[in-house]
């Protein structure tokens, strides 16, 4: 019988896009229109799902959302140009290059040629090199969801022992640093362990905060967890449309909070896409 206490990521989503939509409301009175540009590569049914759910939070908060959707077949230069135009219109504050895209472009080299500023999945390699000094920058969407996640269930991170299961570039490393980092929502002992270590267990069973970030659906169970620990499911894979999260149900059963299966880290991180957009906004709002 599950005895943990839930963490649903939809109140924290609401209360970050109630500022979200005040902010944007400010930058209207200043004659301002915050912009979120999104580029779709392909005809994959789960990408352009995600961009209709993005375009659709945008109408609803006040944004502008130009798109772009380009074939399958597009070349990398016709892609760098389109991310060329978005930079430099004066009118865009934020650009989405929605993941994955055809394998035979370039992410990461796509990705490169953003304005860092306009970053709003917070993935420039210069904002990771802001996260790692502490500048202001764009954060990771995922990592900052999970930390306002926490802070909002007033769950204590600081000093506290949290333990990530995955080290990926996405997810793992980026929120390590930011959790690591000294503020009353951070300021934690963090250890990054992945599943390369074979006694991995050894590590997520000591966790205060255990935070599964592997993409290896059903990975944690109820062994791996230390009693009453706070278990955070960060990391999940698609079969199909079918969500499989690295946390099995039955944590439930040993976790003192634990996020649901669904609705916990994922609303939490479309509202952090719209928070990084109006920071854009205003810090390009003379």
């Amino acid at each position: 019988m599950s005895t943990a206490r839930l963490l649903p990521g939809a109140p924290v989503a609401e209360s970050v896009l109630a500022d979200v939509r005040e902010r944007v409301a400010r930058l209207r009175e200043r004659g301002v229109q915050p912009s979120l540009a999104t580029i779709l590569v392909g005809d994959d049914d789960a990408s352009a799902g995600y961009i209709r759910i993005k375009q659709k939070q945008a109408g609803e908060l006040g944004f502008a959302s130009p798109h772009r959707h380009l074939s399958g077949d597009v070349t990398q230069a016709d892609l760098l140009k389109v991310i060329a135009e978005f930079n430099d219109d004066k009118d865009v504050h934020g650009v989405l290059i929605q993941y994955p895209i055809p394998a035979h472009l370039d992410y990461d080299a796509a990705l490169q040629t953003l304005d860092p500023d306009k970053d709003v999945d917070g993935m420039h390699p210069l904002n990771m090199g802001r996260l790692a000094v502490g500048l202001p920058g764009p954060l990771p969407c995922t990592p900052a969801g999970i930390e306002a996640l926490l802070a909002f269930h007033e769950i204590p991170v600081s000093g506290r022992e949290v333990v990530i299961l995955g080290r990926g570039a996405t997810l793992g490393r980026p929120l390590a640093m930011l959790l690591a980092q000294k503020r009353p929502t951070a300021n934690a002992a963090v250890t990054v362990v992945h599943t390369g270590v074979p006694d991995w267990q050894r590590y997520t069973q000591r966790a205060d905060i255990l935070i599964a970030a592997a993409g290896v659906p059903g990975i944690i169970q109820p062994e791996h967890v230390r009693a009453g620990a706070v278990v955070v499911g960060a990391g999940v894979r698609y079969e199909g449309r079918r969500l499989l999260p690295d946390v099995d149900e039955s944590c439930a059963e040993v976790a003192g909070a634990i996020t649901p299966r669904v609705g916990g880290v994922g609303p939490t991180t479309v509202a952090m896409l719209f928070r990084n957009a109006v920071t854009a906004a205003e810090r390009a709002t003379p």
